[in-house]
C-alpha cells in the first residue's frame, strides 16, 4: 500500500515537473518588404513579444522587393507575408500557388510621390526616370497607379528604373539619378532636409480604397496550419490596438527606424494610428483594386472573393477579442 502511495506521488510529482517546462515555440518563418508603415508595426509587436506571447516563433525575413518576396512563397521558404499585398497576389493570378488575403491592414496607399524641386507640375514629369524597388512590386504597381491619377502614361511618358527600396531611392533621388520616387512617410523628412525634392502627391489623399497592407499566405498552409495562422493574426489585431492606444510605445519604434526628429515622430504616428484598421478584414472593394492595378490582370479577370479568406479574422472577432481590446 505504502509502494502505490509512493508511486503515486512520483507520478504527480513527474506530471508537475513536465508542466512546468514551457513547450517549445512553434517556428513561423514570414517575409516583409519595405521599410516604415508595416515595420513600424512588426518593431511594437516585436517589443511587446506579441508572438511569444502566443507560443509562436516567428521569424521575419526581410525582401528587398515584393516580388522577391512572392517569389520565396511560392517557393516554400515563407508561409505568411504581411506587406505589399499586391505582389503576393501575383502567384494565383499566374496560376503559380493559390494564396488568399487573410487581412488588411491598411487599405489605402500610404507614400509620398517625391520629385527633384525643378519638377512642378505633373507634366513636368513626362520623360523623367521614376525610381522602383522593382518590376512588379508594390512600389511600381502603386507608382503607375499614382501617375495615372495624375494624367500621365506610365508606360509612354516616364522611364522606370529599378533601384530597390525605399532608402535606395531616396539616395538616388538625392544624387540626381532619378527624377522622383515613392517615399514612406517617416522616411519623407530625410529627402526634403536635403533641399532638393518637394512632395508632388500625397497618395492617401487619393479617393481610392486600395489594399496596400496585410497578410497573405498559401491556401495550404491555411489549411494546414489554421491555429498558428489564427494565433498569427491575432497577433497582428493586438499590435495595431499597442499602436493605435499606446504611443509611447509607438514612437520609440519609430526612434529605433531612425525618426530622431520629436515632431517629425509624432506627425507621422499621427498618420499611422489613423490609417491601420482595429478591424483588419479584407476589403472587397480594396483588394480588387489592387488586382486589377497588376498588369498580368488585364487578361485575367480576376474577382476579390476569389482571393480572400475572412473566416480567421471574422473568427477574432466573434469571440470577442477585438471588442475587448478596445473596451466596447
Amino acid at each position: 500500500m505504502k509502494r502505490r502511495f509512493a508511486l503515486c506521488w512520483e507520478i504527480i510529482a513527474l506530471a508537475l515537473l513536465l508542466s512546468a517546462v514551457p513547450a517549445k515555440a512553434e517556428p513561423l518563418i514570414s517575409g516583409y518588404s519595405g521599410t516604415g508603415v508595416s515595420g513600424t508595426l512588426r518593431r511594437v509587436m516585436e517589443k511587446e513579444r506579441l508572438w511569444p506571447k502566443r507560443g509562436l516563433d516567428v521569424k521575419p525575413v526581410y525582401f528587398n522587393s515584393g516580388s522577391t518576396m512572392a517569389q520565396a512563397m511560392v517557393a516554400g521558404d515563407i508561409v505568411a507575408s504581411d506587406s505589399d499585398v499586391p505582389a503576393q497576389l501575383s502567384p494565383k493570378l499566374a496560376g503559380l500557388m493559390d494564396v488568399r488575403v487573410i487581412a488588411v491592414t491598411i487599405n489605402r496607399l500610404e507614400h509620398f510621390l517625391i520629385v527633384r524641386n525643378h519638377i512642378r507640375t505633373a507634366d513636368d514629369l513626362k520623360g523623367k526616370r521614376i525610381a522602383i524597388s522593382r518590376f512588379g512590386s508594390a512600389s511600381d504597381v502603386t507608382t503607375r497607379l499614382a501617375v495615372r491619377f495624375l494624367k500621365l502614361n506610365p508606360d509612354k511618358d516616364l522611364t522606370f528604373l529599378q533601384s530597390g527600396n525605399t532608402p535606395t531611392r531616396i539616395s538616388a533621388l538625392v544624387a540626381g539619378h532619378v527624377d522622383g520616387a515613392l517615399v514612406s512617410p517617416e522616411q519623407v523628412y530625410k529627402v526634403l532636409a536635403s533641399k532638393c525634392c518637394r512632395v508632388l502627391a500625397d497618395l492617401s489623399e487619393l479617393p481610392l480604397d486600395y489594399a496596400r497592407f496585410g497578410i497573405v499566405a498559401p491556401l495550404s498552409v491555411l489549411r494546414a496550419q489554421r491555429e498558428t495562422m489564427r494565433k498569427y493574426l491575432e497577433s497582428y489585431v493586438e499590435g495595431i490596438y499597442i499602436l493605435k492606444t499606446r504611443p509611447d510605445v509607438a514612437l520609440a519604434a519609430l526612434k529605433a527606424e531612425g525618426v530622431d526628429d520629436p515632431q517629425v515622430a509624432k506627425d507621422v504616428y499621427k498618420r499611422l494610428a489613423g490609417s491601420f484598421r482595429e478591424y483588419p478584414a479584407p476589403d472587397l472593394k480594396g483588394v480588387q483594386a489592387a488586382l486589377d492595378s497588376l498588369a498580368i490582370a488585364k487578361e485575367r479577370a480576376p474577382q476579390a472573393k476569389d482571393y480572400i479568406d475572412m473566416s480567421l479574422i471574422e473568427e477574432i472577432k466573434k469571440s470577442g477579442y477585438i471588442d475587448r481590446l478596445y473596451g466596447k
